[in-house]
């Protein structure tokens, strides 16, 4: 009767309203998210930052730190279902005994062992430790949150960096072409053929490339100061592997079904929890509106004669005591309602993770269909660009045509290159928002059966174990049962004793 009699409201899961497929997903895809998304680049490089990041960002350090408190915070909740034990020891001397006075001052002695058992009668107990578990879980996907959010902001900036590297070659290689077109004008000039004017716009032709150097030097420096940061690190400079180009765009989107959200996205499921720790603590509330019931118990020595106090004998002492408010002007009943407000915005702000959640996976799936479009515009535009470009100079070379379709042409070839290698930056950029809008770089236990269960079909073996699916902090065990822990265990015992004897026997041969 006692472990069933708890006040306050037991936590219901919130309803799903989750839409039945993605507005602006016209495929159908694999619903298992990739694991370790970013090694599709196959670049060592970005696999490097990506784990130094996750080892040694401060943030992702104090998130991993939040995670350890609520996990202490959990073990002192718990503490209070068990009686306290104390001592007590002291001396006192006066001549005033229990309102007694005497004529001689008295000396007297005590020590005593104390113990003190407050039933949790009302569940206030209980709650509380299921509000320490809810935050606990809380914090664990907070921490899963921005490691997500990291791995992306890694990516993303690396991306940034090769496109601002590749803007200056481009701008370094215009510039070079411009310095010889105005060597080339300036002969020309010297030789009677050309105007001044023609030799000017020359020159401001070449002062606008030389303009844009260093302002992506600039752009280099700053992106690798955050990259250098996001690592850990003082601002320095960063290796790339390759250039922007010969990254390939990957060729499907894994955004899985909308209903997978809600079980993938780690914010989500950190919303939900925190809403569940915030309904445990309105039971909290209303059971500190009820008495508390409280066993105590003393066993000790007493005597006005610190040489007698042994052999004086053991003093004892039980009892019980209920203690509750009576009349407070309605206090305990306004925390109780402040406690039921909280859980309300608890929910609504889970529900609004929700509808977020869709709108950034909605906006990640429109971004890259229309990036997609633009690239193949953008690349049709710097071929013609170019070509005209020049066609331009061939034809006022040969006295065809003015100066001033050159610099247009040459204008036009300049911004379509930029722009062809921001839209080239974006679009792979956009398949890292993809990932994670979708909670991708983590997964579920459920997630991660499922997919060791694909492996070990694809693999025709009977089963893979999940440890080699994990990198460091994959998984937690607080969502397993103990029976699943045992089995894991235990599977990855016969796998390591199958790779021994696999082994021995390959010595043998």
């Amino acid at each position: 009767m006692l472990q069933s009699c708890a006040v306050g409201p037991n936590f219901v899961s919130p309803e799903d309203t989750s839409p039945k497929a993605f507005k602006h997903l016209s495929q159908k895809t694999d619903s298992v998210v990739n694991l370790r998304w970013w090694e599709i680049y196959n670049d060592p490089v970005l696999d490097t930052l990506i784990i130094t990041a996750l080892r040694q960002n401060k943030n992702a350090l104090i998130a991993a730190s939040r995670v350890e408190q609520a996990r202490a915070n959990l073990g002192y909740n718990n503490a209070d279902f068990g009686p306290k034990f104390g001592i007590n020891a002291g001396v006192n001397k006066g001549n005033v005994v229990q309102g007694i006075k005497f004529d001689d001052p008295l000396t007297n002695y005590s020590a005593n062992a104390v113990v003190n058992w407050e039933l949790d009668f009302w569940g206030k107990y209980r709650r509380g430790s299921e509000a320490a578990k809810a935050e606990l879980l809380g914090s664990f996907y907070g921490q899963r949150t921005i490691q997500i959010a990291l791995i992306s902001e890694v990516a993303i900036s690396y991306f940034q960096l090769l496109d601002y590297k590749t803007r200056l070659q481009i701008s370094e290689n215009t510039l070079a072409l411009r310095d010889s077109t105005l060597q080339i004008i300036q002969h020309r000039f010297d030789e009677g053929y050309t105007h001044i004017i023609d030799v000017n716009q020359a020159e401001i032709q070449k002062a606008i490339t030389q303009i844009s150097i260093p302002q992506f030097k600039r752009l280099i420096a700053f992106t690798e100061h955050k990259l250098s940061v996001l690592l850990g690190k003082n601002p320095d400079s960063m290796p790339v592997l390759k250039s922007l180009q010969e990254y390939e765009l990957p060729s499907n989107i894994p955004a899985g079904i909308p209903s997978e959200l809600l079980q993938r996205r780690p914010d989500i499921l950190e919303a939900k929890q925190l809403y569940r720790a915030q309904n445990a603590k309105v039971g909290v509330a209303q059971a500190m509106r009820f008495p508390s019931i409280s066993l105590t118990g003393l066993l000790g020595l007493g005597s006005d004669d610190l040489s007698n106090l042994v052999s004086n004998g053991l003093g004892w002492s039980v009892g019980a005591g209920l203690v509750g408010p009576l009349f407070e002007w309605g206090k305990n009943a306004r925390r109780v309602d402040m406690e039921r407000e909280m859980a309300r915005q608890s929910l609504l702000n889970y529900e609004n993770t929700v509808l977020e959640a869709f709108m950034e996976v909605e906006n990640a799936l429109i971004e890259l269909s229309t990036l997609q479009d633009e690239l193949i515009a953008n690349e049709a535009m710097t071929a013609a660009a170019s070509n005209a470009s020049y066609l331009s100079r061939q034809r006022y070379y040969q006295g065809v045509t003015s100066y001033l379709e050159v610099i247009e042409n040459q204008r036009q070839e300049f911004e379509a290159k930029l722009s062809y290698a921001e839209n080239y930056q974006l679009l792979l950029s956009a398949f890292v928002k993809i990932y994670k809008s979708i909670g991708g770089g983590w997964v579920s236990p459920e997630e991660l059966e499922k997919y060791a269960q694909q492996k070990a079909q694809e693999e025709n073996v009977d089963q893979i174990d999940i440890g080699e699916l994990i990198y460091e902090g994959q998984i937690v065990d607080l969502n397993l049962t103990e029976a699943q822990k045992k089995l894991r265990k235990e599977q990855r015992k016969a796998l390591n004793k199958q790779e021994r004897e696999a082994r021995k026997q390959a010595r043998n041969n």
